[in-house]
């Protein structure tokens, strides 16, 4: 096979100068988020940095929470990342939210699960499906929203977690129906428990004010029907 007529030398290869600090904030983002799936979220990551937005990367190196069963599910951490990623929006579509999803290395049968739980159309109210996200992680309806405020708030890490109790009154209404067994009374008496001490930290509330509270959320201790499911799924 007769040479090619063009012969290259290093001096004729141009390489980007910022490729060097791209490579390095990739490693460190592939060792922070530790996917499953190296070439599925290097081809997320490379996506959403081309087009400048939320790059599917953790914070930090998590554990695994103690209620998953393996290393493949949802985690506090990912459902995080999510939330940056979509939270700009009130409601996204659907196959944006999946591509998201499979971003992040996550089940896809989890993802039906919640969405089936959710009875979620092709519009998404996201915070209804991040109030599904942490009934999957928490188990309990306390328990999920404290993982709601940890996720949420912009305190620092090991923080109060503070959320604004509007948003608290969201999640936890939605959580509450979803059992469909806990009735309109309870759920605004637990509320108007909460108010004195939300008016005393300006408009925020944090788990310490409702964590352990009497059994208030009177959801089984062993976990909800939602969380159940949707950790079968992983």
């Amino acid at each position: 096979m007769p040479l090619p007529d063009t012969m290259y030398c290093s001096q004729q290869i141009n390489i980007p100068p910022e490729l060097p600090d791209i490579l390095k904030n990739f490693s460190k983002a592939a060792i922070r988020t530790q996917p499953k799936d190296l070439m599925l979220w290097s081809s997320a990551y490379f996506n959403a940095l081309s087009k400048d937005e939320c790059l599917p990367v953790k914070d930090r190196l998590e554990m695994n929470v103690a209620t998953q069963k393996t290393d493949t599910g949802l985690t506090p951490g990912l459902l995080k990342t999510l939330h940056k990623q979509l939270s700009h929006k009130k409601t996204c579509i659907k196959e944006e939210l999946r591509k998201k999803w499979k971003g992040l290395c996550l089940p896809m049968d989890q993802f039906e699960t919640l969405l089936l739980l959710g009875s979620f159309a092709s519009d998404i109210d996201w915070m209804e499906f991040f109030a599904l996200c942490c009934n999957s992680l928490g188990g309990t309806l306390m328990s999920s929203l404290k993982f709601a405020c940890e996720i949420l708030t912009e305190d620092e890490e090991g923080g109060a977690a503070r959320i604004p109790f509007t948003t608290f009154i969201k999640l936890y209404t939605y959580m509450a129906h979803l059992e469909g067994d806990m009735p309109q009374d309870h759920i605004n008496n637990f509320l108007s428990s909460l108010q004195a001490q939300v008016e005393l930290q300006h408009g925020m509330i944090k788990p310490l004010d409702f964590i352990y509270l009497d059994d208030m959320d009177s959801t089984p201790p062993e976990s909800s029907k939602f969380a159940r499911a949707a950790s079968r799924a992983e």
